[in-house]
């Protein structure tokens, strides 16, 4: 009975809540080529709840933020990446080195615009983690700003001290939902970066 209280009784609003954002990742990452690739989709379901669930516990009082942390998000950027690139070589090679030059480019730029293309693929990791760590880190350091002010301000000025913590109770609602976006542009760009995977 216990197994199998989800298959009849009506999902309450939490439930639908969670599987609403999994469905609208699920549907964003079939747009891609990485509904060629088997589990990629799961991976990132998995991985876009994760993130959600990290950032949301982040904005918990006394709790370590580990999504604000580089070394935390490069644990996830880097293998990804590294598995699309890995899997995109081993495929085939041959149009997997082909992709690095545009078409219809003039024979004179050719070689630096495979220079270009080769840094601005192997970049892809430390940007996509710096942003989710930077955006997360902002929002954690303004919070503690607004609290800092908060707690000075209780002594001296009450209505400071009243309308410092509105703003903050108004500055937590809006890190929820950079929460919600910072983990769907994180599993978003790494859905499109399969998409320079060769097709079958």
């Amino acid at each position: 009975m216990v197994f199998t209280t989800s298959t009849w009784i009506i999902p309450s609003n939490h439930k639908w809540s969670v599987y609403s954002l999994m469905s609208m990742m699920n549907t964003q990452s079939d747009r891609t080529s990485g509904r060629h690739l088997k589990g990629f989709n799961h991976t990132i379901v998995t991985l876009f709840t994760l993130i959600i669930m990290i950032n949301a516990m982040g904005l918990l009082p006394y709790v370590f933020s580990f999504s604000s942390h580089l070394l935390f998000t490069l644990t996830f950027g880097l293998p990804l990446w590294l598995s699309l690139i890995c899997s995109a070589v081993m495929y085939d090679t041959k149009s997997w080195i082909a992709s690095l030059l545009p078409g219809g480019a003039p024979d004179w730029l050719n070689p630096f615009l495979v220079v270009i293309e080769t840094i601005s693929i192997t970049v892809r990791p430390l940007t996509l983690s710096f942003r989710l760590a930077a955006n997360m880190s902002a929002g954690h350091i303004v919070l503690s700003l607004i609290g800092a002010y908060a707690a000075a301000a209780a002594i001296t000025n009450m209505p400071v001290f009243i309308l410092l913590i509105l703003t903050q109770i108004m500055y937590i609602i809006f890190e929820m939902g950079i929460c919600l976006i910072q983990a769907y542009i994180f599993c978003l760009l790494l859905s499109l970066y399969s998409d320079d995977h060769p097709s079958h």
